[in-house]
């Protein structure tokens, strides 16, 4: 595969993980779950329990989980065939599964602080509305 095509696929293949990613880690489909793995994470007596957990309710620790399903399923590799590739693929498909994920929430924050801010003006004119009256 040329380096422009493992480019594309690097590209693309980070945009479903990321969004599984996201989605399990904090949508509110998935609420009850990863509110009982919180819980087990901290209750838990052993590490690796407390550890398996939590990567449920971390989105760059279940990110990495993804990316290895992904990378088993498409046999993608990056500049390297083997496990070098597969190592490579590995850490850079988080990392831009992450870059996405932390776009997609400054978005989801300029949205909030923006609605936030009508309402406050809508506040506003309708009190000074009524102080008009």
């Amino acid at each position: 595969m040329t380096l422009s095509h493992q480019f594309a696929y690097l590209i693309l293949l980070a945009l479903p993980i990321a969004c599984v990613s996201w989605t399990v880690t904090h949508e509110e489909v998935f609420r009850e779950p990863r509110e009982f793995c919180k819980n087990r994470s901290q209750a838990c007596r052993k590490l690796v329990e407390r550890k398996f957990f939590y990567l449920f309710t971390c989105e760059y620790c279940f990110s990495h989980y993804v990316t290895a399903l992904v990378l088993l399923i498409t046999r993608f590799t990056l500049l390297y065939d083997g496990w070098r590739g597969y190592v490579l693929a590995e850490f850079a498909l988080v990392w831009l599964a992450n870059v996405y994920m932390s776009f997609f929430n400054r978005l989801r924050l300029d949205i909030k602080h923006e609605n936030v801010s009508i309402a406050v003006e809508q506040a506003e004119v309708q009190q000074s509305s009524l102080l008009v009256k």
